[in-house]
């Protein structure tokens, strides 16, 4: 029997995180909103329902404390995710997961706010990963935080399904912590409206780690290519 053929099987527990960014936000006026409570659009049944088709059932649900995290949830729940027969799974809310508080900066026009300071080419972002607008946070403040619920949930939940509904700032900050990235660097990454991303924590004897998935999945884009 060869070497190989000794060893014990290791086997890992996995917990895997399914992090959806909220439906888009219409009426922002073309000004930057951050935290700001606004409400989102979900009427695009094709979107949220293949959306939902791909979620894993018996999952845990989390989302941040904003509104339109939670709407696009029950959207989703509303529109393939929960059948007739099904019970509504709770929605925990968790304001960890929140988007980024760009202080002062929420209620500035965008277009005038990118033209007075244009961000970096690689950058999806308004600023700086480090940059701390007055009375707000900066995103690397938005990782240690989203890392700490991260790591709670992931030990309280662990090897289940976590479906996380949330924001750009967190499902960036989801990355950053997965891959080790320094924060700047995680926001070279596209996260659309109602895209799906998934990120396995991986525990066993030989030590722990993250796996990869998908990143930016927007399953709706087959169906929209058909003739």
């Amino acid at each position: 029997m060869t070497q190989s053929g000794n060893l014990k099987a290791r086997p890992f527990t996995r917990t895997r995180w399914w992090w959806i960014r909220h439906a888009p936000v219409r009426d922002h006026g073309g000004q930057i909103y951050g935290q700001a409570d606004l409400a989102c659009d979900c009427s695009d049944e094709v979107v949220i329902q293949s959306v939902a088709r791909v979620l894993p059932k018996g999952a845990i649900w989390v989302s941040s404390h904003l509104s339109r995290a939670r709407h696009t949830a029950e959207a989703l729940w509303q529109n393939g995710y929960v059948s007739e027969t099904d019970t509504v799974p709770p929605l925990l809310a968790v304001p960890e997961l929140a988007e980024q508080n760009f202080g002062e900066w929420q209620g500035l026009d965008r277009t005038r706010f990118a033209a007075d300071r244009p961000v970096p080419a690689s950058s999806y972002w308004y600023a700086p990963a480090h940059e701390r607008p007055r009375g707000g946070e900066s995103f690397t403040n938005v990782c240690a935080r989203v890392r700490a619920a991260v790591d709670r949930l992931t030990d309280e939940f662990q090897g289940r399904d976590i479906i996380a509904v949330a924001h750009g700032g967190s499902v960036h900050a989801a990355l950053a912590i997965a891959l080790k990235l320094d924060p700047e660097a995680v926001l070279a990454f596209a996260v659309e409206n109602c895209s799906l991303t998934r990120l396995d924590y991986l525990e066993g004897q030989s030590g722990s780690g993250w796996r990869i998935v998908t990143v930016n999945q927007q399953p709706w884009l087959s169906l929209r290519a058909k003739p």
